[in-house]
């Protein structure tokens, strides 16, 4: 294969790995949107969702172990890092404010 089919095959391939990120950017937006609704339908509802291990998560915030709360919190729940701190963040003020 030339130098030149040998690019003309890697703008190809780059193009295909493109389109699909895209693609895939794409479906998570749609995916946050339908999470969204749901959340949204679930509050209008007054549902919760349930985890166990809450309680779990609700102590070690009481004893001021937020790192452990949130490492719990990920497995609970499989939030990604910035989700589970914000997560802990709120309850630990929801915590303070009832006291």
């Amino acid at each position: 294969m030339d130098i030149l089919g040998s690019l003309a095959l890697a703008l190809a391939v780059l193009g295909g790995i493109v389109g699909a990120e895209s693609r895939f950017a794409r479906a998570d937006r749609r995916l946050a949107r339908v999470e969204r609704k749901l959340d949204l339908i679930m509050e209008h509802l007054g549902l919760r969702e349930e985890f166990p291990r809450m309680d779990e998560v609700t102590a070690l915030v009481r004893e001021g172990r937020t790192i452990q709360a949130i490492k719990v919190y990920r497995e609970v729940t499989d939030a990604d890092l910035k989700e589970a701190k914000e997560a802990v963040d709120r309850l630990g003020q929801d915590l303070s404010g009832r006291s």
